[in-house]
């Protein structure tokens, strides 16, 4: 899925652009944020850019089925990528790709019945 806002490129930056993915350990899945080493010196609380990139992802993908999705299909330390969310540092959204794993039990389910 991929959305854009309205903004002129030509008013504002067009933002950082934030890897997102799934990091598994083999007591949980872990929410993680790829940080680029040029980031705008706007974003003064790491914290809370995290927490914004990581309300992002969960407002346009479904949490439960996205983490489902992950738990089936990857191994302990391994890391599934959900793709980028560009932000500016007064939280707009500039830009988002993002595609969730699928579970694969929910589509044996749909196939089943």
């Amino acid at each position: 899925m991929t959305e854009s806002d309205d903004a002129d490129a030509t008013d504002a930056p067009t933002g950082d652009t934030f890897g997102v993915g799934i990091h598994v350990t083999e007591t949980d899945l872990q929410f993680v944020v790829h940080v680029p080493s040029d980031i705008d010196s706007g974003w003064t609380d790491p914290d809370e850019f995290q927490r914004l990139v990581e309300r992002v992802v969960w407002d346009r993908l479904d949490r439960e089925s996205t983490l489902r999705g992950v738990a089936r299909t990857a191994d302990t330390g391994d890391t599934v990528t959900l793709g980028r969310v560009s932000l500016r540092p007064d939280g707009t959204v500039v830009e988002t790709t993002l595609d969730a794993p699928t579970d694969a039990s929910e589509n044996d389910a749909r196939t089943d019945s």
